[in-house]
């Protein structure tokens, strides 16, 4: 397994709209791997292909607690389905819009309809943290970021300091 580098904003290609999975093979099943390591390794519970550059409809999550039984999940071109009308509102942080939180309503419930790992066709209901966090890493399939969900004003402060970490990761100190 490979840990592959998360995309940041203001990254063009985190805007992208991710393109439909034909049939999961071993090259899909790699990169859900590297997904899945990557995203451990940056101490989150989920990532979307296109957060590491890859504009596939491919997800993968671990709500598990820290210290607790790893529970991966992999969706492969998710759909959502039934969404409640009934909203919860999280805090939101996200792997490309580093160290920043946003709170976002959304839809409690929801059934989601993907292929597994294995490219069988499954159906999940989701509720709590699972409907929020599926629902987020579906918007990135959508070129969806939760800078959608602040005001111009403070998206352009969160830019500009993203900006700035990005220049300051570039330095070398010797």
């Amino acid at each position: 397994m490979t840990i592959r580098k998360i995309l940041t904003e203001p990254d063009p290609i985190l805007k992208k709209i991710s393109s439909p999975v034909d049939e999961v093979g071993a090259e899909e099943q790699k990169l859900m791997d590297d997904m899945l390591q990557t995203m451990y390794d940056a101490k989150g519970i989920g990532l979307a292909a296109i957060q590491i550059g890859i504009p596939k409809r491919i997800i993968v999550m671990d709500l598990s607690k820290e210290g607790k039984t790893k529970e991966p999940m992999y969706f492969v071109n998710p759909v959502i389905k039934n969404k409640n009308q009934v909203l919860s509102k999280y805090e939101e942080g996200c792997l490309s819009v580093p160290n920043q939180f946003v709170e976002v309503n959304r839809p409690s419930t929801c059934e989601v309809e993907y292929l597994d790992y294995n490219g069988e066709k499954k159906n999940l209901k989701c509720d709590n943290l699972l409907a929020t966090c599926i629902q987020h890493e579906m918007e990135h399939l959508q070129g969806i970021t939760i800078l959608t969900y602040v005001s111009k004003l403070k998206r352009s402060m969160i830019l500009k300091k993203l900006s700035k970490q990005k220049t300051n990761e570039d330095r070398v100190v010797l």
